[in-house]
């Protein structure tokens, strides 16, 4: 059977949400905003599923809407706060880390007549609040800043930036990418001190296509997508039920469990580094206090797309990457201090509970193996 240690870029769907997305496609078909019985009753499994990920974040329901996908959340947070506030304030704060979907946005905005200004790692490739607050002034709209990041696991000080940030300019709109923390570390809304948040269906164990934006009351927001009058009038277009009661029935099994889940997958981080140091060539990437869900590694000396090939024939699937970047280097390590090296070679090891310690093992074997017989 094949070794899955991919989920960074996606999880397998769990039972309860694929039962919940079948009954959406063939028994609650109709559209949730269609006046008779059918409608009402797809709106009902829309509500509730609202009030699942509502749960799961502690926050009231109506703050939630839906979208098809993080891309479309960070997008509908970073375009649709800068069009509400950057009349007048055109400068936007970010890390330099940030997924695609951010810092491509934003990068579109500077486009626009917007500043940006890209808070980069100290020298010992670590990211302080101070510096991200120092960034900040009177003309700034917004500071958007992700949780975990997506290819090292390095989890930055969102809770210790925003709280300044918020104390200093409490007029400056706060978003956070929360992609690879929701239902893998304690997201709440209220020690988040986030204004906006962006989670995901497809790493959380529901289907790839949906998402969701928290949007704290009072918060501001211009839609990007315009139509209907669907999730507040936000986000025009008929809501995928199916997609999202999956979801909402994903939330519902992962979020009693985050203790247990969090504890058991540093069990697995733990034993994988201890088996991975027999390999004095492999290096670790990834700092030990980050989201153990995540370790970046590098073989130095072999290519990341050749070593990845090579565990794939052994039916063993890692990243060499962020799954966005297909391969590309994003330049993400290059932030941390590693050189162009350690970047070539380079694989990211995605984890969930279910992985298991005989799985590791014959990761590590395959890793062994691969160095001593790949080349370049």
């Amino acid at each position: 059977m094949a070794v899955y240690f991919d989920n960074a870029a996606t999880t397998k769907p769990c039972e309860e949400a694929v039962d919940a997305i079948m009954a959406a496609l063939t028994v609650n078909y109709g559209n949730p905003s269609s006046l008779h019985r059918a409608g009402l009753d797809a709106q009902l499994a829309v509500d509730g599923a609202r009030k699942s990920i509502a749960a799961a974040l502690g926050c009231e329901s109506r703050c939630i809407l839906f979208t098809s996908g993080a891309t479309e959340s960070n997008n509908l947070a970073i375009r649709g706060a800068a069009a509400a506030y950057g009349r007048r304030k055109k400068k936007i704060v970010l890390s330099s880390v940030e997924h695609p979907s951010v810092g491509e946005t934003v990068s579109d905005l500077e486009k626009n007549g917007f500043e940006a200004v890209r808070v980069h790692p100290r020298d010992d490739g670590r990211f302080y609040a101070a510096d991200f607050v120092n960034a900040c002034d009177e003309n700034t709209c917004l500071i958007t800043m992700m949780q975990v990041n997506n290819e090292t696991g390095y989890i930055l000080p969102v809770i210790e930036t925003f709280s300044a940030v918020k104390r200093r300019f409490p007029e400056i709109i706060t978003h956070c990418d929360c992609v690879q923390a929701f239902m893998k570390l304690p997201v709440s809304t209220k020690k988040l001190g986030a204004d906006l948040i962006s989670v995901s269906g497809h790493k959380i164990h529901a289907a790839k296509g949906v998402g969701a934006l928290y949007v704290s009351r009072g918060t501001r927001l211009t839609p990007v997508i315009t139509g209907g009058k669907q999730e507040g009038g936000i986000r025009s277009g008929t809501e995928s039920v199916p997609l999202i009661a999956g979801f909402g029935a994903a939330a519902d099994k992962l979020q009693p469990t985050i203790n247990q889940r969090f504890e058991r997958v540093s069990e697995l981080k733990r034993y994988f580094l201890e088996r991975l140091a027999e390999i004095e060539e492999v290096k670790v990437n990834s700092p030990e206090d980050g989201s153990p869900y995540v370790v970046n590694i590098s073989a130095v000396g072999r290519r990341s797309e050749i070593m990845l090939h090579f565990l794939e024939k052994r039916e063993i699937y890692v990243s060499s990457g962020s799954a966005c970047s297909k391969g590309a280097q994003s330049g993400v390590l290059a932030e941390f201090g590693f050189d162009g090296r350690r970047a070539d070679s380079a694989l990211r090891i995605s984890m969930t509970a279910d992985n298991t310690e005989s799985e590791i093992d014959l990761l590590v074997q395959a890793i062994k193996d691969g160095y001593s017989e790949v080349r370049g």
